[in-house]
């Protein structure tokens, strides 16, 4: 633990009013969101790249946001960082009885709903009686992808869900019929309303094939560009811009990237 004690030292000189860091000085809660966001995602680039030395220093910038938001709260008397690996600690040791108390589930299934019922019992000691629906909780503000499959799974728990994947295909169809009627009115409101719905049975679907839409997105991203440049690289070594080419021209470059590509990956 000398290295944490270090690191809340170490941030505790920054942000010294005298002597500390100017930029370190001048961040609040809400200005550092930014790059909070950014190390979390640089986090799971490396591990999506399978680098773990870097992912070891993408973990150590995490930690320090941790520990600029704790140092932050401290100086205002809210809490420090200790009492933020308190809470976690007992958040953990609550959520997890089979572990730590001898608690026996009978399935995964009541795994599940003791660890959504032991939420909402944290709910309600923050707020009273009010720990909001089913559904509350669940941060706004996440990847739009991320949020979806959250809430989807969420309202499986509570037994809102179809439990054959046929259906799920069939609502997927549904709204692409949707989409394609909104387009043929040519009203850009509905149209963006029947996309919305499309990518959110999409994700539903993802779920059910045990897929992680948000990386498997990513995933296809990071193909896409890999197969973008691919292209466009041969077009340069012809002296010729992307522009210049024609789409049978890309066409075929596309495919011969995909299998070059693909096989250098299979």
């Amino acid at each position: 633990m000398k290295n944490t004690r270090r690191l809340v030292e170490i941030m505790a000189r920054l942000r010294d009013p005298d002597n500390g860091c100017p930029w370190d000085q001048q961040q609040d809660f809400a200005s550092l969101i930014p790059y909070t966001l950014e190390e979390a995602y640089e986090v799971a680039d490396a591990v999506e790249r399978k680098d773990y030395i870097d992912l070891r220093d993408e973990l150590g910038d995490l930690l320090l946001q941790v520990a600029f938001h704790a140092r932050l709260a401290e100086e205002r008397t809210l809490f420090d960082f200790e009492g933020v690996a308190g809470a976690i600690c007992d958040k953990l040791i609550r959520r997890h009885p089979h572990v730590f108390a001898g608690m026996a589930f009978d399935s995964d299934e009541a795994r599940l709903h003791f660890w959504e019922n032991a939420k909402i019992e944290e709910k309600r000691e923050k707020n009273g009686e009010d720990a909001g629906g089913a559904l509350s909780g669940i941060a706004a503000n996440l990847p739009a992808l991320m949020l979806a499959q959250k809430l989807q799974k969420r309202a499986s728990r509570f037994g809102f869900d179809w439990d054959e994947i046929k259906p799920v295909y069939a609502k997927v169809e549904e709204e692409l019929a949707e989409l394609s009627t909104a387009q043929a009115m040519g009203d850009r409101e509905s149209i963006a309303d029947e996309v919305g719905d499309l990518l959110f049975a999409v994700v539903n679907l993802s779920r059910h094939l045990a897929v992680d839409a948000e990386s498997a997105l990513r995933a296809s991203s990071r193909k896409f560009t890999k197969r973008f440049s691919y292209v466009e690289q041969k077009l340069k070594a012809q002296n010729r811009a992307m522009a210049e080419a024609t789409a049978e021209e890309l066409d075929v470059l596309w495919e011969e990237a995909k299998r070059l590509l693909d096989r250098e990956h299979s």
